[in-house]
């Protein structure tokens, strides 16, 4: 088991989330930087399928009962092993009675933590991922113990990390596809978008980002329709809201964008005050 000392801000369990339930109004859900949490399974030889810990802002502190080998990837909130300092993006080997601790932010909103074999919570609708109504619990408290495997001969630790691309976490430009709204848009409209250097609200969450900035709206709320995460809609106020990976499944602003994948995954690591401005894909 893994033991929840102190559960942090927002710490949650995610997989690959829900797909193919949108018909009955379950979001996917999954892990907001699914680049970071990939790689956090790939160095562990996990199937990305496996679940992981989302922590986002740090000051967690877990207990491990037996034998593991663990990786984390993702933002860096200076992790320690029993107050030894230890690495991200490599192989770390866990013996019973390890603690495991974050505190400092050096960057990075949310980072994950895999286990070999990945976290045995409950699964529902073929998918691990909190979330609330869908699984018994959405956020991991103190006192929480989640299972995993036992693995009598660990892994041992890694002397090699894998180097990230740190513009992953500090890039300000977003790409985006047009959405199918987009063409409504006037030209000034249309230039002011992608000219806009926009900053994120204190409104943001799992479910979406909203942004401070007004664009000029003369467009009419449309029939509900079908959104994912990374839609951008443009509200009646003339504010974008950036759906994420909890958000709804249909919506009746305009879908003005849609995000790359790449981009959603850059914009999770990003919080209050961060900016950004969108680049439309050449793709």
């Amino acid at each position: 088991m893994l033991k929840v000392l102190k559960s942090g801000f927002f710490t949650t369990i995610q997989d690959k989330g829900r797909v193919g339930f949108a018909s009955v109004g379950i979001p996917i859900s999954g892990s907001m930087d699914s680049y970071s949490s990939d790689l956090a399974n790939n160095i562990l030889n996990n199937s990305v399928n496996c679940a992981v810990i989302e922590i986002t802002l740090g000051a967690c502190k877990f207990e491990f009962t037996k034998t593991t080998t663990i990786c984390i990837s993702g933002g860096d909130f200076s992790p320690t092993i029993n107050n030894v300092a230890i690495s991200l993006n490599k192989r770390i080997l866990i013996h019973p009675n390890d603690i495991l601790s974050f505190s400092k932010i050096n960057y990075g909103i949310r980072c994950y933590l895999a286990v070999k074999d990945g976290f045995l919570s409950e699964e529902k609708l073929n998918s691990r991922s909190f979330y609330p109504n869908i699984t018994k619990d959405f956020l991991l408290r103190k006192g929480d113990s989640i299972p995993y495997k036992e693995v009598d001969n660990g892994i041992e630790t890694s002397k090699a990390s894998i180097k990230i691309n740190r513009n992953h976490f500090m890039t300000k430009v977003i790409e985006c596809y047009k959405g199918p709204e987009f063409d409504l848009l006037n030209n000034h409209q249309q230039k002011e978008i992608f000219n806009t250097t926009f900053t994120i609200s204190k409104d943001n969450s799992r479910m979406g980002y909203k942004l401070n900035e007004v664009i000029e709206n003369s467009l009419s709320q449309i029939l509900t329709s079908a959104v994912l995460p990374g839609t951008v809609q443009l509200t009646p106020s003339g504010k974008l809201i950036v759906l994420i990976r909890d958000c709804q499944v249909t919506g009746g602003y305009p879908r003005v964008l849609q995000l790359t994948e790449t981009a959603i995954n850059q914009l999770a690591q990003k919080t209050t005050s961060a900016t950004l401005k969108f680049s439309l894909s050449c793709i």
